[in-house]
């Protein structure tokens, strides 16, 4: 049997050496005179052992990292084709704790296969969803979508069905799917490693969404910032064209859906669906104003779904194994799987794929392993520069939509993103409001006016000027913002600033005046 590296090319890698790792790994097999296939795979999301260089043996895969070019003669000495023992040795892959413990349906194939290989794709049960699609009504592929309780991975879990339907049910000549890829929240990567990792899951989805709502074509919408992606992507529309997945017969069925990869300049703002659908129509990327709904005159006034690449990609395996296999994960209305994306200072960061229920306690500390530096953890911050703070007292709030809006927080896009001790909570309120006002498309006097006013009123507070009546002022700006701004830019940044304000206000009483201007 010829060995296979698999040595990933997923960014993460890439910007630790993992380039480097695989030429040094071609070097010394060509000097050695070994036979051995290098794969470049997607990332398992373990990223403090990145770069993480796999070999399949007559044991299973098995794992070495973290590796560096310099670790590569040594890894060969030690017989790591063969599975040897080195320091860097991990065992056995599945059985790392970190991914022993997950439940990956929308991440299966993510770290496992080569990313451009169909044959990879089909041989781990790539394409059945899409082949049993082909083969039902549209109505019935809505339904089963509906039943599953798919919602909306990158906002506020509004349920994949409903919009799904909505689209079938409108009439136009016609109609679109639009990939929300805009991936620009802090602490997050899950978008990226799809599109770099697995691609053909999120045109297989976007494929199955076509084909139950009658849209022809789709578009993924991502950012300049994602060049690999862009790459891997658009190479692997390429392949499924090519192959009839996609194109005027859609697996030889009588359904046509085609699809392209747009690039965005990288506003933050066309992350909010009606300003990336002005920014795919060449417009700026401003908001528009709802009604009307991008459902029923989305992209070019035809009736648009707009799902983020996690509710596309999870559609596959709803479509494959049923309605009821998926809505068997999770709790009350949140149901499947989230990849949570572990950050900042946090020991084992990551994706971390599970079904929903489990506690933010029990992701930062004992899936995480708490702060990389020992310090205790003071705050979390879930959801994105617009997520709100918990502090360790809030670590038994389990993570389900519900649950994060009854503590005035939200999941968002999942990123979860921890601090420890040394963190200054106004400093964090301050940079909200600030990243709102850089951020902001200025369609809307709160959002525009009151984030610019909201910087103002916190460097009051820090400079000890009057406190009390500018943290009355701020909480009457976050109250305007969130109900008086056209989109969630605006609406959702009072989360950080008041969460901050309610669990720390110790960060907020006046403070030495050197200390201040630091």
């Amino acid at each position: 049997m010829t060995p296979v590296i698999f040595v990933p090319r997923d960014s993460a890698a890439l910007a630790v050496g993992a380039d480097r790792v695989a030429r040094a790994i071609a070097r010394e097999l060509s000097a050695r005179g070994l036979n051995a296939r290098i794969v470049r795979n997607g990332s398992r999301g373990m990223h403090w052992l990145e770069t993480l260089v796999e070999v399949r043996t007559a044991h299973g895969r098995v794992a070495y990292g973290p590796v560096t070019e310099k670790d590569v003669p040594g890894l060969f000495e030690a017989g790591f084709l063969d599975g040897g023992e080195h320091p860097l040795f991990h065992g056995e892959t599945k059985e790392i704790p970190f991914l022993k413990s997950q439940t990956r349906l929308t991440f299966a194939r993510v770290g496992v296969t080569d990313p451009l290989s169909l044959e990879d794709y089909r041989h781990y049960k790539g394409l059945r969803g899409l082949q049993n699609a082909v083969a039902m009504e549209p109505a019935d592929i809505v339904a089963q979508v509906t039943e599953s309780g798919l919602r909306g991975r990158g906002g506020a879990g509004f349920p994949t069905g409903i919009k799904w339907n909505t689209v079938l049910k409108a009439q136009a000549d016609r109609k679109y799917i639009v990939c929300n890829a805009d991936e620009g929240d802090s602490g997050t990567f899950a978008d990226r490693m799809i599109m770099e990792g697995d691609p053909f899951v999120l045109i297989e989805g976007m494929a199955i969404a076509g084909i139950a709502t009658g849209a022809t074509k789709g578009y993924i919408y991502t950012r300049s910032e994602y060049p690999h992606a862009i790459a891997i992507m658009s190479e692997a529309i390429e392949i499924a064209r090519r192959e009839g997945i996609l194109g005027a017969s859609v697996l030889g069925s009588k359904h046509a859906f085609d699809m392209e990869v747009r690039v965005g300049a990288g506003a933050y703002v066309c992350g909010e669906e009606t300003s990336l659908l002005n920014s795919l129509e060449g417009k700026r990327g401003v908001v528009r104003a709802k009604p009307p709904l991008p459902a029923l005159q989305g992209l070019f006034g035809r009736p648009t779904v707009v799902n983020n690449v996690l509710s596309l990609a999870s559609v596959p395996v709803i479509m494959d194994r049923g309605a009821a296999f998926y809505r068997d994960f999770g709790v009350g209305r949140s149901r499947g799987t989230m990849p949570i994306q572990l950050a900042g200072n946090i020991r084992h960061g990551g994706l971390y794929e599970t079904a929903f229920g489990v506690t933010l306690g029990t992701l930062v500390n004992d899936i995480g392993g708490g702060t990389a530096n020992g310090r205790p953890v003071r705050a979390v911050q879930v959801g994105g520069p617009l997520g709100a703070y918990f502090p360790p007292a809030l670590f038994d709030t389990p993570f389900d939509y519900e649950a994060f809006a009854a503590q005035d927080g939200l999941i968002g896009h999942a990123g979860v993103v921890v601090f420890d001790d040394t963190v200054d909570m106004l400093k964090q309120a301050r940079f909200a409001m600030e990243f709102c006002a850089v951020e902001s498309c200025g369609k809307c006097t709160p959002c525009r006016i009151g984030a610019v006013r909201g910087v103002e009123t916190l460097d009051k507070i820090a400079g000890g000027e009057r406190s009390d009546e500018q943290v009355d002022l701020l909480k009457d700006l976050c109250d305007t913002m969130k109900a008086g701004s056209l989109c969630a830019l605006g609406g959702f940044t009072p989360y950080p600033v008041l969460s901050a304000l309610t669990h720390f206000p110790q960060d907020f009483t006046p403070r030495p005046m050197a200390e201040a201007a630091e």
